[in-house]
């Protein structure tokens, strides 16, 4: 097996729901992450690259005609790189890299660009079409997040519990207290408050301009989403689920819009174009878990990837997961034998204060661990998250 390595990451800043972002179309979002790939590495010839993927989790609006393809081209790549758009709906942007890294281990491509995109703000309300000639009912359904066109069997063996639900069902199996999730909410977002005072997250954004219905462009640099909070103020938020429920808005990830790109190249590709290879993809690995509990997914798929790369956790320097919902989190952290304010974890905060862009967070994560990993000096990094329906995914990095 060859060696795939990862040598420029960059992202956009992540908006708010109906935000900064919120005017940007889905495909000239993905694009913009592209284009500065090329324009941070001017010496690598373009049209050589093999393939560009990217994760996406919705695909019924703006983003419907394989938007990597679509993204690709409004970039400037030449017409002849192809676009492969893939859904493993918060897992894509993750499942997309090792993907790519797969490609490249095999010796079927040399030079890719993986990532993903979502732009929650945008996307669309959808009907089913009738059923039954002259038909006078309907229905509509927003695909921000969550079940639509429910399968009535799925519903009836599996359930079609809203995400906030598997979060609810989680801190109620795994006994997840609600003030621990509110400290892991405070602590992810005093740390990327941290984190963007420092300038850790300005190496890995691409500033957005985004145009006005009046007056100049503003410039969008930074992520909308981190905010400064308390448990105090974390405490007094109701359930989302239910009034005494633990899963609140404060204790969850954001609908969010965003998008992020990584170069990777095979060893020949990265001597002859000059690169400077950042990590290694040491393995990519996921697994399935019951979907009403589905915040627990990146337990096992951790498990599995580490045993693929010969790794315990004690080995690992850095790690990223995401933060879906606190209870998620830390029900994964305890199951994994961890302390819940274990330090290698989100150190500058997670997708409770950065947000969570469905296909792009995964993409996000291997770009702020592998800054991490060059911050700190550690050699391995774990990213690893849940999956909607019921799976988990996890990839390991190391640094070179």
């Amino acid at each position: 097996m060859k060696n795939a390595f990862i040598c420029d990451a960059i992202r956009t800043p992540f908006g708010r729901y109906a935000g900064a972002l919120s005017s940007v179309r889905t495909d000239d979002l993905g694009a913009i992450p592209i284009k500065a790939l090329m324009a941070r590495n001017p010496q690598v010839d373009w049209a050589v690259v093999s393939d560009v993927i990217y994760g996406c989790a919705n695909q019924a609006g703006e983003d419907n005609r394989n938007v990597a393809r679509m993204s690709a081209l409004l970039a400037g790549l030449p017409v002849q790189v192809s676009g492969s758009t893939i859904n493993r709906l918060c897992g894509s942007g993750l499942d997309a890299i090792g993907t790519a890294a797969r490609a490249i281990k095999s010796g079927e491509a040399g030079l890719m660009i993986a990532g993903g995109v979502e732009s929650m703000s945008r996307a669309p309300f959808v009907m089913p079409k009738a059923e039954s000639a002259f038909s006078r009912s309907n229905a509509v359904y927003d695909t921000t997040i969550g079940w639509r066109f429910v399968n009535k069997l799925m519903k009836e063996t599996y359930g079609v519990d809203s995400m906030p639900e598997t979060a609810e069902n989680v801190a109620i199996e795994f006994k997840i207290e609600r003030e621990a999730q509110d400290f892991m909410a405070m602590n992810s977002q005093l740390r990327a408050v941290a984190a963007q005072k420092a300038g850790h997250f300005a190496r890995e954004i691409v500033p957005v301009t985004v145009p006005q219905k009046k007056g100049d462009w503003v410039l969008v640099d930074q992520d909308e989403h981190p905010r400064e909070t308390s448990l105090q103020a974390l405490a007094k938020l109701k359930g989302v689920v239910r009034p005494d429920g633990s899963v609140t808005a404060g204790n969850a990830s954001g609908v969010n819009d965003g998008s992020c790109a990584v170069l990777l190249a095979g060893e020949l590709e990265v001597a002859k174009y000059g690169l400077a290879p950042k990590a290694r993809v040491v393995a990519m690995a996921a697994a399935g878990v019951a979907p009403r509990v589905m915040g627990i997914g990146p337990a096992p798929a951790t498990q599995r990837v580490l045993a693929m790369a010969g790794l315990t956790l004690d080995q690992i320097d850095v790690i990223e997961l995401n933060e879906a919902f606190a209870a998620q989190g830390l029900a994964v952290l305890r199951l994994l034998g961890l302390k819940d304010d274990d330090a290698r974890v989100n150190a500058w905060g997670g997708a409770i204060a950065l947000g969570h862009p469905l296909g792009a967070s995964g993409a996000r994560l291997v770009t702020t661990a592998i800054n991490r990993l060059q911050v700190t000096g550690g050699r391995y990094a774990l990213c690893t998250m849940c999956i909607g329906v019921g799976q988990g995914i996890a990839l390991v990095l190391e640094r070179v």
